[in-house]
């Protein structure tokens, strides 16, 4: 009885240290590989994933996972691909884990496992500086770019856009809007004003959401496990401050959900 005890006082403990035990097996967290967690990224999604003038990756994805990684006792294995190829790779086994920065909807949640929503943000219109173009219920026979096969260009047809222009990455579709080829750009609210920071970009925000979202990391159904393990890993860093810490350091807030949206197990 003392060593049951004793076992679940320090189980307990290690929780709230944040700590966990290195799995069993690759089995246990229906892994592609032992001891190996291989997570997708773009590597072109600043503030979210991005690369380093020497090459190394970083961003709000890369130092969440790289935590995550560790908590649970694996080796992290970043793995490049561009969004548009994302979901297929998922499907077909390709890597464990989506982590490219993907919005909770209910039509991928009939494909796709989620993780608990891990961050609350929305879509945003950005315009030259100049513009007159003052709110995002202004979109309204305008040319919007919007990012290939994400959720903004349904926001950009709601709202009554004339043309919607895709890009396969965010910073074509900056420069697209710099240059004066769209009327403006929905995008997420912290990917456009990292981005409008950091390179000094002449845009600014316009008022109003073109919709309001939580993001979440994706999984096969097949691996239920594995997404409790991310989904407790991530609750623990919200809770000892790790994870305020690490998006405050990158993009000056943290945009942890009040209420996350739960896993669809």
């Amino acid at each position: 009885m003392k060593s049951t005890k004793l076992s679940a006082i320090i189980g307990v403990l290690g929780l709230t240290l944040g700590l966990t035990a290195t799995p069993a097996s690759a089995a246990d967290l229906e892994l592609n590989a032992p001891g190996k967690i291989s997570v997708s990224t773009e590597g072109t999604f600043p503030p979210f994933s991005m690369q380093t003038p020497s090459g190394e990756l970083d961003g709000i994805e890369i130092r969440l996972w790289r935590e995550i990684s560790r908590r649970l006792g694996l080796t992290y294995e970043p793995v490049l691909l561009k969004w548009e190829s994302t979901l297929v790779g998922l499907m077909a086994g390709q890597f464990d884990v989506m982590g490219t920065t993907m919005d909770v909807t209910e039509a991928r949640q009939k494909q796709i496992l989620y993780s608990d929503g891990w961050l609350e943000s929305g879509g945003v219109l950005l315009v030259q500086k100049d513009s007159a173009i003052q709110s995002v219920e202004e979109v309204a026979g305008k040319t919007i770019g919007t990012l290939v096969a994400s959720t903004y260009a349904e926001a950009a047809k709601k709202l009554g856009a004339a043309e919607i222009k895709s890009y396969k990455s965010e910073p074509e579709a900056y420069q697209d809007l710099v240059n004066g080829n769209v009327d403006g750009v929905i995008t997420d609210q912290v990917a456009g004003a990292y981005a409008i920071k950091t390179a000094n970009l002449p845009l600014r925000i316009a008022k109003g959401y073109a919709s309001q979202v939580q993001k979440g990391w994706g999984f096969q159904k097949s691996r239920p496990n594995l997404a409790r393990a991310v989904n407790e890993a991530l609750a623990a860093m919200m809770a000892d401050g790790t994870y305020e810490k690490i998006l405050t350091d990158l993009i000056g807030i943290s945009p942890a959900p009040a209420e996350p949206i739960r896993s669809n197990f």
